[in-house]
């Protein structure tokens, strides 16, 4: 059993924070709310997603996991109007997700739950630097070192986050320093990503008031941020690009 109704905001932030990573995902469903978590196809990225029962305005679930075609769900749901109540509700005997807004009805096939990609452990890292900026920051480091390069190394030198891409013939660095941060606790971090990815990510992320990096040498970064007024959460997981020498 599900039924659920939703402001289309909070929806559309889950569904994107999902489908920049993978475009189809198991919805994990129980009483206190919706949980996600995928790997993408290289193995090189995950994301873990929870959103509380207190983020919807109705919210009833038994447990289960429903196999959704998310790139198909986030089309119908970008039909919906700024802040309108999304319904949602399953149709057992159909296998199908019904989706209700402004006299719209849909009804769409779910996915069958063992076709999909086995959920990944999440694995527990302690990274030596935390750093939280506003994601419109973080947006914006990545966007210039996209005009550079198709990668970008994030790290820390003292109490300074820095950000640079570099080409044959170009670079780009940007220093953000304590005092223009929200915090940071230094640590030994330098860790080259793929752009990729990270342009992917900054989807969701970039419109977040705070968005945790955590890093550390040539070991994952870990970006964590809040969704749905807080009622919800995301967390990435990127894998190093190895320099050479």
């Amino acid at each position: 059993m599900f039924k659920a109704i939703i402001e289309s905001d909070k929806l559309k932030e889950m569904i994107e924070a999902v489908s920049s990573i993978v475009d189809e995902g198991k919805l994990n469903l129980s009483s206190d709310g919706i949980s996600i978590k995928a790997v993408d196809p290289a193995n090189v990225a995950m994301v873990s997603l929870n959103l509380n029962s207190d983020a919807f305005e109705e919210f009833n679930a038994s447990e289960g996991e429903l196999g959704v075609d998310l790139k198909r769900l986030g089309d119908i749901v970008d039909m919906a109007q700024k802040a309108e109540m999304v319904e949602l509700e399953l149709d057992e005997e159909q296998h199908k997700l019904i989706i209700r807004m402004s006299g719209l009805t849909y009804k769409i096939a779910l996915l069958d739950p063992a076709s999909i990609r086995k959920e990944p452990k999440i694995p527990q890292l302690e990274l030596p630097a935390t750093i939280v900026l506003s994601g419109n920051d973080l947006k914006r480091a990545v966007k210039a070192a996209e005009k550079v390069s198709d990668h970008m190394c994030m790290g820390v030198e003292g109490e300074t986050f820095y950000l640079e891409a570099e080409s044959d013939s170009d670079r780009m660095r940007l220093d953000i320093v304590k005092d223009q941060l929200v915090s940071i606790i230094p640590g030994d971090a330098r860790s080259l990503f793929s752009l990729d990815y990270l342009s992917d990510m900054i989807k969701a992320a970039g419109k977040a008031n705070e968005v945790t990096v955590e890093l550390g040498r040539d070991f994952p970064t870990k970006i964590n941020f809040q969704i749905a007024n807080g009622n919800g959460d995301v967390s990435y997981l990127l894998a190093p690009r190895i320099e050479s020498d």
